[in-house]
């Protein structure tokens, strides 16, 4: 039997945890657009990037949770994004283990200075230095204080813990199209 395909998905994860690609994968697997959060924080340009205002961030999120389908993934669980996790009807919780967060870290970063990955940063090794930093800060912080603030909707709470559960996720949404 098919099941309902959730139209308004929020990803949450560390750095190094694969928001990115999953939430990439799944906006064209649903044709739903994706969100990052660091752009919403973040306008970007070529000579360097500029904080939004805090009225200018909230007021982005909000258009965007406002449209019928969206997809946004971040490593933020703050207040400011606390509309996006109550309106979503999927919230993914990608809780991969601390060293392969770190593995990815540092695959991610020679990559990036190889050319052979893109961001939308400049991958210096200060950049570097502070994911090991904000890795560490989302295992002690981040992860405790989502579940103590969103574990209310754990009916909508999917915890991805390993590759393999995600491939059987995406099996099950490939399954669940036909």
């Amino acid at each position: 039997m098919k099941k309902n395909i959730s139209n308004k998905i929020h990803i949450i994860g560390s750095v190094g945890s694969g928001k990115t690609t999953l939430a990439r994968g799944l906006s064209t697997k649903l044709n739903i657009p994706y969100y990052e959060l660091d752009n919403v924080v973040w306008i970007r340009h070529k000579n360097g990037d500029i904080r939004r205002s805090e009225e200018e961030r909230d007021k982005y999120l909000n258009t965007v949770i406002n449209n019928e389908t969206w997809i946004i993934e971040g490593v933020h669980n703050d207040a400011w994004v606390s509309n996006s996790i109550e309106n979503a009807e999927l919230i993914i919780f990608l809780d991969i283990d601390y060293s392969v967060r770190t593995y990815r870290i540092v695959k991610r970063f020679f990559l990036q200075k190889l050319g052979l990955e893109k961001s939308h940063y400049k991958p210096t090794f200060t950049i570097f230095l502070k994911m090991f930093k904000w890795n560490k800060h989302f295992e002690q912080v981040g992860k405790p204080n989502f579940y103590n603030k969103y574990g209310i909707h754990s009916n909508k709470i999917l915890v991805i813990n390993k590759k393999s559960e995600l491939d059987s996720f995406l099996k099950d949404l490939d399954y669940n199209r036909i």
